[in-house]
């Protein structure tokens, strides 16, 4: 059997961020000038007023303090509340190939590869630029990778996916090593207009090198155990946008085109079915909850994520056990596990074990098992 290993990671982190204060401040105005605008309405009762966020609000919800985003200043006018870029002509590199290369070239340090000896690349994302040419393609091109390169979609839960595609295909000796890629610009999905879900997402990149374990000489490579993928379909977590939409034009511009998220929803079925999932995993690898040093989740909310390891732990996580980047990154989709990972796993020891496990719409989960090499 071909044994397999991340044996590099890499975080590109967009220099520009933004404050719970500053998101806040920015809402709030957009709240009074639309309360204004429908005075009458909302007196009379026809209409509701929006009401008002705060910081406050924001952490206990979600944990999050701050998210760093690709384009700020459009996002903070309360006349736009999108982010705003100059669209870049068919001959320049796109946003997305050029935020993962800086990821992509992290990782092939730290694995102690070049170009050359990749021979795929996967970009696993929850939302990507374009449908073609694909983003792994341009990529590819731009580092010098020989081989094939595809996207793939699987909502918060695809950098797993990526992960444990990119496995079997080494595993079946069909690639010696391959870049699996996550480039999430959330933002680009974001309703900054609606209350419950304003605060939710930043922008990242984040890079894996999978690759046999005997040739993963990184110095923070970690063998891959075991893998394990899930899907159950629901609507509570949404985006309806796509070329079709031009289908209808008179929706074109309605709210379902960016994400809808029934929150509560989402935690009371997504917490439990994660826990047994992973609980369902290290029992079919014979690996009982205490011999895991560390588990990197899915950056999405702090009270699930605190719930989810204290159900797989059987106790409350210890400090640093469950490590989470929400107060700095918010939640970057596919990318928050991976930037955990990333951030929090050089400090353990050679054979100490780790879970590595995202979740999101769909509903998708990804579940990875990880042993320290050394």
């Amino acid at each position: 059997m071909i044994r397999t290993a991340i044996s590099g990671t890499g975080l590109y982190t967009p220099p520009a961020s933004i404050s719970n204060a500053e998101l806040v401040h920015a809402y709030n105005e957009y709240v009074r000038r639309y309360n204004a605008a429908h005075h009458e309405a909302i007196i009379s009762g026809a209409m509701h007023p929006l009401l008002k966020s705060s910081d406050e609000f924001i952490f206990k919800a979600s944990g999050i303090r701050n998210r760093y985003v690709i384009a700020r200043e459009g996002m903070l006018d309360p006349e736009v509340m999108c982010p705003r870029l100059p669209e870049r002509g068919n001959d320049e590199m796109s946003i997305s190939a050029e935020i993962s290369i800086v990821a992509a070239r992290q990782a092939l340090e730290a694995a102690h590869r070049a170009p050359g000896d990749i021979d795929g690349v996967i970009v696993a994302a929850s939302i990507l630029q374009r449908p073609y040419p694909q983003i792994a393609i341009e990529i590819q091109a731009a580092l010098g990778v020989s081989g094939f390169g595809f996207d793939m979609l699987a909502g918060c839960s695809s950098a797993t996916f990526g992960i444990q595609t990119a496995a079997d295909m080494i595993a079946q000796g069909h690639a010696r090593a391959i870049l699996c890629i996550n480039p999430e610009i959330c933002t680009s999905h974001l309703n900054l207009r609606d209350r419950e879900t304003h605060f939710i997402f930043g922008d990242a990149a984040t890079a894996c090198v999978i690759e046999r374990a005997q040739h993963a000489d990184g110095d923070n490579a970690w063998e891959i155990v075991g893998t394990r993928l899930k899907s159950i379909y629901s609507n509570n977590i949404r985006n309806n946008f796509g070329p079709m939409n031009r289908f209808t034009p008179e929706t074109m511009g309605a709210s379902d085109k960016l994400i809808t998220q029934k929150g509560r929803k989402v935690f009371k079925e997504v917490v439990p079915m994660v826990a047994e999932f992973m609980l369902e995993h290290l029992r079919e690898l014979d690996i009982p909850p205490a011999s895991l040093k560390r588990l990197w989740l899915h950056q999405a909310n702090i009270n699930m994520n605190d719930l989810i390891a204290r159900k797989v732990l059987g106790r409350s996580p210890d400090h640093g056990e469950a490590p989470n980047v929400l107060q700095e990154y918010g939640n970057t989709s596919s990318a928050g596990s991976i930037i955990a990972f990333h951030r929090f796993g050089d400090d353990l020891a050679a054979a100490d074990l780790g879970h590595l496990c995202s979740f999101g719409a769909g509903y998708t989960a990804g579940s990875i098992v990880l042993k320290k090499l050394g």
